[in-house]
């Protein structure tokens, strides 16, 4: 697969909150471009504007200004109903909290998303059982979140957000409520994800977490501070 194919397309991206007679502006001109099977980790500070990028990436919401081509497609002026069929179809999101159904097994958290797309049981559950066993999960497919560790239920996560092959797998956090050693195994199947050809972008704070990608994007106050290869990928190179 092309790498200089782009998957994700931002044109002059702003998103303004009006707070009473004042306007916030969260984000103030975003351009930048992702290439498929790219790595990048959006990084900034609390109120730099990276939690309504990752909105706006993850078609949750929607830019005051400006144009968002997912794919070749402009998302940024879809209805409400149209972007649901988009995040269904072409992202999968990974959450610092799990968001698992606590009732359902882990295969049943993985397939859910297959119901709204449309598959079959047969084909939900053949789907599921692959996704999990990506993770490393097939002898816990039968477990419900509250017998699982941590660890275990991010990789639920990680397999219901691949489940349906998406353009993007969009990670916010994905080991903040992690121990260092169970991060180190959430980042290695990331990486295992991103060198099966998946496009991933990961939302985090913490800079070592950051240099398991191959480029970062610093956001401050609205706009892109810097966007550059990290140390990891520059040294790829050599």
């Amino acid at each position: 697969m092309s790498r200089n194919t782009t998957v994700i397309d931002l044109r002059h991206i702003q998103k303004i909150y009006q707070m009473g007679l004042e306007k916030v502006y969260a984000l103030r001109d975003i351009t930048t471009t992702i290439n498929i099977n790219e790595y990048v980790a959006l990084m900034g500070p609390s109120g730099s504007g990276k939690s309504t990028l990752m909105n706006i990436l993850g078609c949750l919401d929607t830019p005051t200004s400006g144009e968002y081509f997912l794919e070749g497609e402009n998302v940024s002026k879809m209805t409400g109903d149209e972007l649901a069929h988009i995040r269904n179809k072409k992202i999968g999101f990974v959450f610092q909290t799990f968001n698992l159904l606590p009732r359902m097994s882990a295969l049943e958290n993985v397939a859910l998303p297959l119901i709204y797309a449309g598959y079959n049981k047969s084909k939900r559950i053949e789907m599921a059982e692959k996704a999990l066993t990506v993770v490393g999960l097939q002898d816990r497919m039968d477990h419900n979140p509250n017998e699982l560790s941590g660890g275990q239920r991010q990789r639920v996560a990680i397999a219901r957000a691949i489940v349906n092959n998406p353009a993007i797998i969009l990670a916010d956090e994905p080991t903040g409520n992690l121990d260092t050693k169970t991060s180190i195994e959430i980042m290695e199947i990331f990486k295992e994800i991103h060198n099966a050809g998946n496009t991933v972008i990961l939302v985090t704070h913490e800079p070592d977490i950051a240099e398991h990608a191959q480029r970062t994007i610093k956001l401050r106050d609205g706009l892109i501070e810097s966007d550059s290869m990290t140390k990891k990928a520059a040294h790829e190179l050599i």
